[in-house]
């Protein structure tokens, strides 16, 4: 895989005051906001921008996505991703995985538990019996390093952060970077790297939520969605896979062709009823090429359209089925039943338990990357 070039920073990350509009009336963030302690480390926010306007905020509290503000057909710009005001708005959140970097091992695994070389390791217990993103120790809620730099010439920010041996239950002391970049072409492009000292496994992926209308006020049940996926792995009723993996031709889960996300999310089909909507891992059909579509999302009232490119062999695509309008997030926007979705690159789901599913072991020696990439554009 390529390997990043730092180059001094060209672009200035913004040092704004509270309620700051930049020309192009993007409504950024108060840093201010942000300023607090914790475990020993600053929390701060983070700004890049890239010629065209594109802004994007970040915090190195779970390594999160705060703000992501692109052009609609109009050339209005909208901050199309759900977050927090401020740093207590994250802290005191019921729906505390807005944004983050979720990990070591992003969504479930079956018990809290995995074997390598014959050990069994036993993790929290946190899903219905499950292991979830990680546990409550997890990268989201841990206070990342932060580095501003630039890759290739454009805008970024490198978070980093070292989980130590047994932290979550997992073994190996596991150092991990994430650089956050924005391309002139309006692409937001992440890209990990990971090393362990001891056998472990590793499955981070981005948790943000997107509405592309920028407001939760409008569902996102009216956008339209493509997956280049042609199966999906088979769960049970707790989102466990089976190590089945099921096509999805005949099935209200293929997006093969750009369906509008509403328009069958109440069928009647087993794995909708055990997900409450659609909660599933797509087999993505790129074969890891990173130039390849992996998922497209449109959205006919603002015209605004978001196009994900990843190496990783799945996505899951969740369409916000347990937000409850129990939080309240950035200019008062409620996060109501089904108003965000999240389109998450990753290794399957417990594939640490399956055999027939993509290798998520890391060992000394080795050193994991992953590239996903969110580009935007208008149609």
């Amino acid at each position: 895989m390529k390997k990043l070039f730092l180059i001094p920073l060209t672009v200035v990350i913004f040092a704004c005051g509270r309620g700051h509009k930049t020309p192009n009336q993007v409504e950024l963030i108060s840093p201010y906001d942000f300023h607090i302690h914790l475990d020993g480390k600053h929390v701060g926010l983070y700004t890049i921008e890239n010629q065209n306007g594109m802004t994007v905020q970040l915090t190195n509290y779970g390594a999160r996505i705060v703000a992501l503000w692109v052009p609609d057909a109009e050339g209005n710009f909208r901050d199309v991703v759900f977050g927090y005001d401020n740093i207590s708005g994250y802290r005191s959140a019921t729906e505390d995985n807005t944004g983050p970097v979720v990990g070591r091992y992003g969504n479930r695994i079956a018990e809290g538990r995995f074997t390598i070389d014959g050990k069994e390791y036993r993790l929290e217990q946190n899903n219905n019996g499950n292991n979830l993103h990680g546990g409550s120790t997890g990268f989201a809620y841990q206070v990342w390093d932060a580095r501003e730099t630039s890759v290739e010439g454009n805008p970024a920010v490198v978070m980093s952060y070292r989980a130590a041996d047994g932290e979550g239950g997992y073994p190996g002391n596991l150092d991990i970077s994430v650089t956050y970049s924005i391309t002139p072409d309006n692409r937001l492009v992440l890209q990990y790297e990971a090393t362990s000292d001891a056998p472990t496994i590793l499955n981070p992926t981005s948790h943000a939520y997107f509405n592309l209308h920028g407001t939760s006020k409008k569902s996102s049940l009216s956008h339209y969605l493509t997956i280049n996926a042609d199966s999906f792995t088979e769960t049970d009723a707790d989102l466990i896979p089976t190590g089945n993996i099921v096509p999805l031709e005949g099935t209200p889960l293929d997006f093969r062709t750009p369906t509008i996300i509403g328009e069958r999310i109440d069928d009647d089909y087993q794995a909708l009823a055990f997900g409450a909507g659609y909660d599933h891992n797509f087999v993505l059909a790129t074969g890891g090429d990173i130039s390849v579509p992996a998922a497209r999302v449109y959205e006919p009232s603002t015209g605004i359209v978001m196009t994900v490119y990843t190496d990783q062999p799945g996505i899951q695509f969740y369409s916000g089925n347990f937000m409850d309008g129990s939080n309240v997030g950035k200019r008062g926007d409620v996060f109501d039943h089904r108003t965000g979705i999240a389109l998450e690159a990753q290794n399957f789901p417990d594939a640490p338990n399956h055999e027939n599913f993509p290798t998520s072991i890391i060992r000394p020696g080795d050193i994991y990357t992953q590239t996903t990439i969110y580009g935007f554009g208008v149609e």
